[in-house]
């Protein structure tokens, strides 16, 4: 028999009205909406809504709204925007008056597809992006948000960035473990001596280096542990293009290397591991790769694709073949930049200077930086009036992948801040304005955490396709059972993925990787330090502590289970054929009609009248009654009158279908 048209309407949430003119789009033609298709045509249909394995999307009426991103985002996804569809461009959010005089249309007529999408508003009401996007799609336009004064310089960057794009050094930033040996290698590297000059021998702030090689030069990152580079993510500023995750030889992976490893992961950057101390009694390489193994890091020689080079500072081995698989690497990611035009780039140290005020260490990822130079950062603005590089010699200009420390900032500005110049300090001035105001009007909005609740229901309107997930414990055992059972909650619609998990409390650090990744942090039997419990409530990271371990996996189960649509089932319960219509003063009218199969129940859940093929009808049961009487159910053979829900276009001969409707609900 196939698949009826409104069946295959139901499967996808819209009328069978709309799937007939999106079946006549692919020249399938149907009669009405009792007509029924092939399989394979089905399929077809399918394919073309729903290619990712043809889900099927039911979604209760009490989920308007999140049915309507859903909808937002299929339109924009997967059906091609006419190329000459009129481009609407407006604030967000816009009023439905302000939006019925940019699209030229009368505001009942939006009013009138508002009420189709279950939102009722006013001329006055206020519409967000999704809804705005989705209404223009409807009059066959196209919605774009305008962009602030900031947005459109960056766009301008952008777009010159595209033009003359030249090869560019890698920034390779160093990361490990406390005393294993990341600035002696650096050392080596630049034949300098840092390590003396730090307090203790460990790096107490953040360097940025240039090493020129025969091949070109590489900028090297030196990083306090992995803090700063966390923070720099948070922000945004994913500047470093290859990790070098150092590991001492004796010691093999520690905690702190374990959550750089993590935090590399979270960035998606290559990661080469640098094996040091291979002078020292008791190295051992094989445990290391061992190690690594076990994390999923497998080395080349082991099969994997990591590359691991043993090296030692101290004596000055392996650092050749270390800076020749770095070139490597940089070449296969073909690194490339515009050396003219404007630079933008990002904060990689401030600090405030007795002799120069407010300085900044910049690292510029694209154009060419200049004395006199007027730029924005962050929430401040200023003029370059001093450049010094990583030998502390003054410079004129500095290009991509460069990094300098400049003076003439306003204000100190904070790591990871986007840094770009602009034409005239009048534009400086107005942006920073802007910013400033924005930030007043966003302190004045109460702070939204972000809950488990809100990370699952954002993975269910596919903003995200995974769930973020930090895990801390007090054994490692405990740790193991916690993370294995929770990923094995992953579904084909949400994917839980643990970006870090380790014994400990919660630190700052652990705060800081949720902000840059959006993930939750779960702790079992552990506390959370006071930095960090002042941060996380700043910043809105949610962080839920347990103390029986099938209470925090039942949480997250039943959490996602409650965002999972539900399987709808309709059962078919009778039919009946109209013999007679009557019209019943202050009821309406009434079917009179016979059961020809099954029967019929007053409490069903669903009713249908077909007229032909086509189903005009599609609602529930008003009333039942046999001769005068009302009654519960009618059995096959005998007659009945049947009266309807909002529904008086019922003619003799017309054919009526009862259903029984369940909704069960899907488990993980």
């Amino acid at each position: 028999m196939g698949v009826r048209v409104y069946e295959l309407a139901k499967e996808f949430g819209i009328s069978s009205k709309d799937m007939v003119l999106k079946l006549e789009k692919l020249n399938v033609i149907v009669k009405g909406h009792m007509s029924a298709i092939d399989e394979d045509t089905a399929e077809l249909v399918r394919h073309e809504f729903a290619p990712s394995h043809s889900e099927k999307i039911k979604v209760p009426k009490k989920e308007a709204k999140k049915e309507l991103k859903k909808v937002v985002e299929k339109v924009v996804e997967k059906e091609a925007v006419n190329p000459a569809a009129k481009t609407i461009i407006g604030k967000v959010p816009m009023s439905v008056k302000e939006l019925s005089a940019k699209m030229q249309i009368n505001p009942a007529e939006i009013i009138k597809k508002l009420m189709g999408l279950k939102i009722m508003a006013t001329v006055n009401q206020s519409l967000d992006k999704d809804v705005l996007e989705l209404i223009c799609l409807e009059f066959d336009c196209h919605f774009e948000k305008e962009l602030n004064a900031e947005e459109k310089l960056l766009v301008k960057h952008i777009h010159s960035e595209d033009k003359s794009r030249h090869p560019r050094p890698a920034v390779v930033t160093l990361m490990g473990h406390v005393d294993h040996g990341k600035t002696s290698l650096l050392d080596v590297i630049r034949k300098s001596n840092i390590t003396n000059k730090e307090s203790g021998g460990i790096t107490q702030h953040i360097g940025a280096y240039e090493v020129m090689l025969e091949k070109g030069s590489i900028t090297f990152l030196d990083t306090p542990g992995h803090q700063a580079f966390t923070a720099m993510r948070a922000r945004g500023a994913n500047i470093t293009d290859i990790v070098i995750i150092v590991v001492a030889a004796d010691d093999g992976l520690m905690p702190q290397t374990i959550e750089a490893i993590n935090h590399a992961k979270a960035a998606q950057v290559p990661i080469i591991v640098a094996v040091n101390k291979m002078d020292v009694r008791g190295a051992d390489i094989d445990n290391v790769k061992r190690q690594l193994a076990e994390i999923n890091l497998t080395p080349e020689d082991w099969g994997g694709k990591t590359m691991t080079i043993p090296v030692s500072a101290k004596e000055g081995t392996g650092i050749d073949h270390l800076l020749e698989m770095i070139i490597l690497e940089a070449e296969m990611l073909e690194l490339k930049a515009n050396e003219e035009g404007l630079a933008r780039g990002a904060i990689i140290e401030s600090k405030l200077s007795k002799g120069s005020g407010p300085t900044a260490t910049i690292l510029v990822q694209n154009g060419t930086l200049r004395i006199g130079d007027i730029f924005v950062c962050g929430n401040t603005f200023g003029k370059v009036r001093s450049m010094i590089n990583d030998a502390g010699q003054r410079v004129e200009q500095a290009g991509p992948s460069v990094p300098v420390e400049i003076s003439g900032l306003s204000q100190v500005p904070q790591v990871g801040d986007e840094f770009f110049v602009v034409e005239d300090e009048r534009k400086a001035k107005e942006i920073c304005i802007n910013k400033h105001e924005a930030l007043r009007r966003e302190r004045l909005v109460p702070a939204q955490r972000a809950t488990l609740e809100q990370i699952f229901e954002q993975a269910l309107t596919g903003k995200i396709k995974e769930l973020y997930l930090i895990i801390k414990a007090d054994v490692q055992g405990s740790l193991e059972a916690l993370s294995s059972s929770l990923e094995d909650l992953s579904t084909d619609d949400i994917r839980v993925r643990i970006i870090h998990s380790q014994v400990g409390n919660i630190n700052e650090s652990d705060v800081m990787l949720a902000i840059a990744s959006k993930a939750i942090i779960l702790g079992f039997h552990v506390g959370v330090e006071l930095k960090a419990n002042e941060t996380a409530a700043k910043k809105g990271v949610d962080i839920r502590l347990y103390r029986i371990i099938y209470e925090a996996i039942n949480e997250v189960r039943l959490s996602m289970e409650g965002l999972l649509d539900p399987t709808i089932r309709e059962t078919f319960i009778g039919r009946a054929k109209v013999l007679q219509v009557f019209a019943v003063s202050k009821v309406g009218k009434i079917a009179g009609s016979t059961v020809v199969k099954g029967k019929f129940v007053r409490n069903s859940d669903l009713l249908r009248v077909f007229r032909g093929e086509q189903c005009v009808y599609e609602g529930k049961m008003d009333s039942l009654k046999r001769y005068k009487d009302d009654v519960k159910e009618v059995g096959e053979g005998l007659e009945c009158g049947i009266g309807f829900d909002k529904f008086s276009s019922i003619e003799p001969d017309d054919i009526i279908e009862c259903y029984r409707v369940e909704k069960i609900a899907r488990k993980l």
